[in-house]
């Protein structure tokens, strides 16, 4: 993590969070409350996550803002809206992902990808995406933030070889598109997770049962009014 970072100091708690605004620029006077609301939230979601970890967070979030316009990353320019809709939505599959290598297929600002690597630093997240200038964005946050873990590449899924053990994507409207551009990178035993807003139609899981396990969890993200929920899906028979 950058010197500037390094010096920010965060304590959390249900009802109250102080940070030194060192290191934020967009953030400014709402710091502590987004504080609040990720303490919460984190808790809600049962993570346990470190203060450094709920602060990097938090840094991610400042640099996404500050950055927004140069790369285009969100439509979304409210602090508090962007942490709920952004970083607290994805937070709420961290507890339901299987264990693995990860692929992030159309990560766009690193969401979930660069979420989950701040959160689990043990596990490697690639995020991947055809736009060359979110994969800048990823790699300068990647650097800031001392994410190791993260490897951001440029291009598109069908050009993409390796394997993983777990992908995520969030970018998909069909089901059926992502098991299909997916479905090659896949490890033997591996789990495909698709983040949706309403759960999949009954034609479209249909389509895909007969050769596909699927299991269609409910998320309840903290303070996020609209449906959520997490397809997982593996081959049968493998």
């Amino acid at each position: 993590m950058s010197d500037s970072a390094n010096r920010s100091l965060m304590s959390t708690s249900t009802d109250h969070a102080s940070i030194d605004p060192t290191g934020f620029v967009k953030l400014g006077a709402q710091l502590p409350t987004l504080a609040n609301i990720l303490a919460q939230a984190t808790q809600t979601l049962g993570l346990s996550l470190s203060d450094a970890q709920q602060l990097t967070l938090l840094l991610y979030l400042d640099q996404l803002l500050l950055w927004n316009k140069a790369y285009n990353l969100t439509a979304i320019t409210d602090p508090i809206e962007a942490l709920v809709k952004h970083v607290i939505d994805c937070l709420a599959i961290i507890p339901h992902l299987p264990q693995g290598s990860l692929l992030d297929i159309g990560t766009g600002a690193g969401l979930p990808a660069v979420i989950i690597a701040i959160c689990q630093p043990e596990r490697l997240c690639t995020a991947l995406d055809s736009n060359q200038k979110k994969i800048r964005f990823i790699k300068q946050i990647s650097s800031e933030l001392d994410l190791s873990n993260v490897q951001p590449i440029a291009s598109r899924i069908e050009a993409h070889d390796t394997v993983y053990e777990v992908i995520t994507s969030r970018a998909f409207a069909s089901l059926i598109d992502f098991v299909e551009v997916a479905q090659p990178c896949l490890a033997r035993g591996g789990h495909l997770c698709a983040m949706k807003g309403k759960a999949p139609a009954d034609d479209e899981l249909q389509v895909l049962s007969q050769e596909w396990q699927m299991k269609t969890v409910e998320l309840n993200v903290p303070r996020l009014h609209d449906s959520r929920h997490l397809i997982e899906l593996s081959i049968k028979n493998v």
